[in-house]
């Protein structure tokens, strides 16, 4: 039978960690709890800077942004994810597999692209501050984050593609907990040296690329800082920069261990760690980070609760 047809009509196992399954368990119940807080943070501020009208800058827009991509990336991975770690059955079929590697693969890239747009927004306020809003004005704000989205969906297409031509001789055996690239290609039983080659090349262009746009950003911040008069301003500053530079390192330190290294030098169970950590905890502690630092942010959600707390009293007053 063609190794394509039996895929497709078998799908794949993932392994996961069903060799520890005490530790299943375990992961289950932590992988929920830092779900439902990615939920809960990212719609909290999705609704705080819509809902505030002090909010409406770029900054919040391009935060907003990011929140949004963080819900849709744990929730692409995560109900999958739990049933892998709850139940016996660690099947998932061949057209959910091709879909959540697409998906994962461009919401990846997203990241990596809207962290370097965020930091020459940050850029562009605190070194150009007359000229901030004339810069970022609300057309170019879509404009950069429409092309993040369209240059990471190609990124995908290309990478994604080349990864599932490859002839698997009828291994539908990934050692992961979801459809991840390296994973496809490591059950591959052919020679992936030129997959791996565009990987690392479109992985320098996709992680590197916009790391070092964002290192440039940040010693023209430093510098402008530095220059302050205002102590307040230079605390202000910080806080905002330094929140974004915390986001930033969480997540391009585990990218770039994880894809910008040679292919079989990592232990699979380290591998696996990491990607756990990227994927759920770092979008569950972006909203913390920003918030705690953020005395704009932390007014929004105040003002939020309020209105919710209000809503619910009016509701109750008007049941009795």
């Amino acid at each position: 039978m063609d190794q394509r047809n039996y895929t497709s009509l078998h799908g794949f196992i993932l392994l996961g960690f069903s060799d520890h399954p005490k530790l299943e368990m375990v992961l289950s119940g932590v992988v929920t709890v830092f779900y439902l807080i990615t939920l809960v943070g990212n719609t909290a501020i999705i609704l705080a800077s819509l809902l505030d009208s002090h909010l409406h800058t770029p900054m919040y827009f391009f935060l907003r942004n990011l929140s949004l991509l963080d819900l849709c990336f744990t929730t692409s991975i995560v109900p999958q994810m739990l049933v892998n770690l709850w139940g016996h059955d660690k099947t998932i079929s061949y057209v959910g597999c091709v879909i959540q590697l697409y998906v994962y693969m461009w919401f990846g890239s997203i990241e990596c692209l809207l962290l370097a747009v965020m930091s020459y927004d940050r850029f562009t306020a605190i070194c150009k501050p007359l000229h901030y809003l004339v810069i970022m004005n609300p057309h170019l704000c879509l404009k950069m984050v429409i092309t993040v989205w369209s240059i990471s969906l190609a990124n995908s297409l290309v990478l994604c593609t080349l990864t599932l031509n490859l002839p698997r001789c009828e291994n539908n055996l990934l050692d992961h907990f979801l459809c991840e690239l390296p994973a496809m290609v490591k059950i591959a039983c052919i020679d992936t040296t030129a997959v791996e080659m565009s990987v690392f090349a479109l992985g320098i262009v996709i992680v590197l690329t916009p790391l070092i746009l964002i290192l440039i950003s940040y010693g023209y911040i430093a510098k402008a800082v530095l220059r302050m008069k205002s102590k307040a301003g230079q605390r202000k500053a910080v806080n905002t920069c330094g929140s974004h530079l915390t986001v930033v390192s969480i997540f391009y330190g585990t990218v770039i261990y994880m894809y910008l290294q040679p292919g079989n030098n990592a232990s699979k169970d380290r591998g696996k760690f990491l990607t756990l950590f990227y994927t759920i905890i770092t979008p569950s502690l972006n909203p913390l980070i920003y918030t705690l630092r953020n005395k704009d942010m932390k007014d929004a959600l105040k003002k939020l609760m309020r209105v919710d707390h209000k809503s619910t009293k009016s509701r109750r007053n008007w049941k009795s």
